[in-house]
């Protein structure tokens, strides 16, 4: 769990107040936890820890442990029967695309683009060898997200469709479920042949990662705003009815041009790169 802690300085006048709680997907973190750190030098008090991603952010906030959820799914049916008593409000703060990321030799081997069907068969635990989608003799090794994970739910909304029926995981030894987005990072980077759902921001800048294509289509920016990009997902701040007080003023900040530089210079799409789409 990575917390960050922002906490005022004497002459900032809120020593001993009750810090903003802020939790949930490990994607947003990165945007929110910069943000903290910024609004600690206006003197608000800040907690941001990543616990349960998405739906664990959102289970916090149903039961008052927090006070702004991030997530990188959409509040769905599910978080409001859970939590019939909350007004999720959502505020967009940003767009990420969600890669089927791959090692470079499994990419320079071959296998640059996949269809639905060979992504799904590849999740489901029926494809060994990259052979078998035109790439190199290397055995295929798969690491899943947590069911309830932003990620995992963009990329079952891929595979199955919104109503579809998930199958259950391969019992195979070429298998293994990981949490957030850096632990799936850092098992790619460990494991030859290796396959995951992960975000594309998380991937960019590692020379030994390389998002596909999906159904030909590229993870680039002018397709993710467009989204001709098929697991595009936004960036989402979650409150209890519309942010008041100190959310407010968190959530304003990362919608203002200094919190649109931090969803840039973390790698995801702003407010302004869709509008322009």
């Amino acid at each position: 769990m990575l917390v960050v802690q922002a906490t005022a300085c004497a002459t900032g006048g809120t020593e001993g107040a009750e810090p903003l709680r802020i939790s949930g997907s490990t994607t947003v973190n990165p945007v929110a936890a910069d943000a903290a750190e910024a609004l600690r030098a206006e003197g608000v008090a800040v907690t941001v820890d990543t616990q349960g991603g998405s739906a664990g952010g959102l289970a916090q906030l149903g039961s008052g442990q927090i006070d702004v959820a991030m997530s990188s799914k959409p509040v769905g049916d599910d978080d409001r029967r859970a939590h019939p008593g909350v007004d999720f409000t959502a505020t967009e703060i940003g767009v990420d695309a969600v890669g089927v990321v791959v090692r470079r030799e499994v990419f320079d081997g071959g296998v640059r683009s996949l269809t639905r069907e060979q992504a799904a068969a590849l999740f489901e635990g029926r494809v060994a060898n990259w052979e078998e989608l035109g790439g190199p003799d290397l055995a295929v090794f798969v690491y899943d997200k947590e069911p309830g994970r932003g990620t995992r739910e963009v990329l079952d909304r891929y595979l199955y469709g919104t109503d579809g029926k998930v199958p259950p995981p391969p019992r195979s030894e070429r298998y293994a479920v990981v949490g957030g987005n850096e632990e799936a990072r850092a098992k790619l980077l460990s494991t030859p042949g290796a396959v995951a759902p992960l975000s594309v921001a998380f991937a960019a800048g590692y020379p030994d990662l390389a998002a596909v294509a999906l159904d030909g289509v590229e993870p680039v920016p002018t397709a993710i705003a467009s989204g001709d990009y098929p697991m595009a997902r936004p960036l989402l701040l979650v409150t209890n009815g519309p942010p008041r007080g100190p959310a407010a003023r968190f959530v304003d900040y990362t919608v203002s041009d200094q919190g649109q530089a931090l969803v840039a210079e973390h790698g995801f799409l702003t407010l302004a790169d869709l509008d322009g789409a």
